[in-house]
């Protein structure tokens, strides 16, 4: 098993290092093994996950049909209800 020397620590984050240790019965050893297991496997995850631009090209699709704009445009028309709704206004 491999050992690793950290040096020029900050005293204030050693301190702070130390109670969470204390809080949590670890080590420090044990604390900053634990640390840097959970921040790498957050790395990892986070590299795995799509980009919000990817989420929405796989949600939205892309469009297929044979027929030329116009006939599809006119469907979409026929399809829609006027609303009387607001015809007398606010």
């Amino acid at each position: 098993m491999a050992n690793l020397q950290v040096k020029g620590i900050d005293d204030g984050l050693y301190d702070q290092l130390k109670r969470q240790a204390a809080v949590e019965n670890r080590s420090v050893s044990q604390e900053v093994i634990l640390l840097i297991k959970s921040h790498l496997a957050a790395r990892t995850a986070q590299r795995a996950a799509s980009s919000p631009a990817e989420t929405l090209l796989q949600l939205a699709g892309s469009w297929e049909d044979d027929r030329p704009a116009e006939c599809i445009m006119e469907e979409i028309n026929a399809s829609r209800i006027n609303s009387q709704r607001f015809q007398d206004g606010f």
